[in-house]
């Protein structure tokens, strides 16, 4: 297998970094290197998901799903046979 030395430009800090994550992996930078690109070939793309964090609004909106799957299965929760008799309640 022929080798050929390529350059990249990499922040200092996260190749500090990564690369005492890889020498305790029992790798090198050049054979992390390697095992990513390989991997990429392989699936014919990113070897990983790629996605942005959640915004705020959708963690809202999650955890709001929760409390309602939890309330929906809660059997001291308060129900309602008409939509009536919830504005009954409220006063509407």
């Amino acid at each position: 297998m022929s080798t050929v030395v390529t350059n990249i430009r990499i922040d200092k800090e996260l190749k500090a970094q990564a690369t005492e994550l890889f020498n305790d992996l029992g790798l090198t930078l050049s054979q992390a290197f390697t095992v990513f690109l390989k991997q990429a070939v392989l699936h014919q793309g990113l070897p990983f998901a790629v996605t942005r964090p959640p915004s705020k609004e959708l963690l809202e909106l999650l955890e709001a799903i929760k409390e309602g799957e939890q309330l929906a299965h809660d059997p001291n929760a308060k129900t309602y046979a008409t939509p009536q008799e919830l504005w009954d309640e409220l006063g509407l």
